[in-house]
C-alpha cells in the first residue's frame, strides 16, 4: 500500500478519533540522528548550546531530556531544509537570555526574535552542519521541543505518524495541528517544492521506540508499511538487547524503529 493510499484513509482519524499505534500502544520518541563532520563535535555543540547533557563514556552522543541525539560521521549531502524534516526546535524559559548567550558564542541567528501573538517568542539558527533549529519560549515544554516536518500534505502526513506510532493528536497552543509524544511535538509545514530524502542529509533520520519491536513490526506491516531493514539486534552477536529496524515515512523521511534495552 502506498503512503498516499494509506494517508487518504487516515486523514479523518487525524481530525476525529485518535488512531492507535502499532501493537495497541504508543511509541516513545527516542532519538534524532544527525550528520556531523566529527560526531564528538556534534554532541559537544548541542551540549554547549542547546543545554543537552553529556553521556558518560559516549562522547559522540548527547541526551536532550529523554531524547537521544546521535551523530554519524560525514559531510551532509544537504541541510535539513529541503528534506522531509525542515527543522527541529528547543524551548527555553527566557529566550532573550538564550539569544544573548548564543550570540556571545559567535552563533548567528537568521533574524531577530519574533513574538507571535497567542503562540510564543521564537527565532531561528542553524548548527554548523546544516540542521535548522527553532528556539522558542514555551515554559510548559522546555528542552527538546519539536520536530517540524516538511510535507506535500501535512494533515495526511501527521495522520500517518499517529496511525503507526500513536501519540496524542492535538493542537500546539490551540493553533497548530500536531502529534505529541511525551514532551516532544511532531508538527508539519506544507511544501510546494520537491523534497529530498533525509538519508545522509544534516538530519539523517528520526527515531521511535517500542518495548517489543517484533510485535510492533507485525502490526506496522499489517498497516501496509514495508520495512527497509527488518528488526535485528543492533550489533550481532552482541549480548545487548537493543533491536533496530528502518521504515520510510512520508516525503522520503527515513525512520528508525527501535527496541531499547530492557
Amino acid at each position: 500500500m502506498t503512503y498516499r493510499m494509506l494517508a487518504s484513509a487516515l486523514v479523518l482519524g487525524l481530525v476525529g478519533v485518535m488512531p492507535r499505534a502499532a501493537s495497541g500502544a504508543d511509541a516513545a520518541y527516542h532519538h534524532m540522528h544527525l550528520t556531523a563532520t566529527t560526531p564528538e563535535e556534534g554532541a559537544q555543540w548541542y551540549i554547549k548550546n542547546m543545554d543537552c547533557q553529556s553521556v558518560p563514556g559516549r562522547p559522540e552522543r548527547a541526551k536532550c531530556g529523554p531524547t537521544w541525539f546521535l551523530f554519524a560521521a560525514g559531510t551532509p549531502s544537504g541541510p535539513s531544509v529541503g528534506s522531509g524534516v525542515n527543522h527541529i526546535g528547543f524551548s527555553f524559559p527566557n529566550l532573550e537570555a538564550k539569544v544573548k548567550q548564543l550570540e556571545a558564542a559567535g552563533i548567528k541567528l537568521e533574524g531577530p526574535i519574533r513574538d507571535v501573538p497567542k503562540l510564543f517568542k521564537l527565532a531561528f539558527l542553524s548548527d554548523p552542519w546544516g540542521t535548522r533549529i527553532e528556539i522558542v519560549e514555551h515554559p510548559e515544554y522546555l528542552g527538546f521541543h519539536h520536530i517540524h516536518l516538511a510535507t506535500t500534505e501535512p494533515a495526511k502526513a501527521l495522520a500517518w505518524y499517529a496511525n503507526i506510532f500513536g501519540g496524542k493528536v492535538t493542537k500546539l497552543k490551540d493553533m497548530i495541528d500536531g502529534v505529541l509524544y511525551g514532551g516532544v511535538w511532531l508538527l508539519a509545514v506544507p511544501s510546494k517544492e520537491p523534497l529530498a530524502a533525509t538519508q545522509k542529509r544534516a538530519i539523517d533520520h528520526l527515531g521511535f521506540a517500542f518495548p517489543d519491536l517484533d510485535a510492533a513490526a507485525k502490526d506496522i506491516k499489517a498497516k501496509g508499511v514495508t520495512f527497509d531493514t527488518e528488526p535485528r539486534p543492533l550489533t550481532p552477536p552482541s549480548p545487548s538487547s537493543v533491536k533496530i529496524s528502518f521504515v520510510m515515512g512520508p516525503d522520503m523521511t527515513r525512520i528508525e524503529v527501535v527496541e531499547p534495552p530492557k
